[in-house]
């Protein structure tokens, strides 16, 4: 199965370094999120 919108921006997470790509519910900040899940933000902030 192919991935329907391979055009999709991607970012790398400073914690665990995997790639995460943009969602809808982050259209309006995308410049601000950094992390890819709660638990690395949790991890990244101490």
């Amino acid at each position: 199965m192919v991935h329907a919108k391979p055009h999709l921006p991607s970012k790398t997470c400073p914690v665990c370094q995997r790639s995460f790509s943009w969602r809808k519910k982050w259209a309006r900040n995308r410049e601000h999120v950094v992390y890819c899940s709660e638990r690395c933000r949790r991890q990244g902030r101490g």
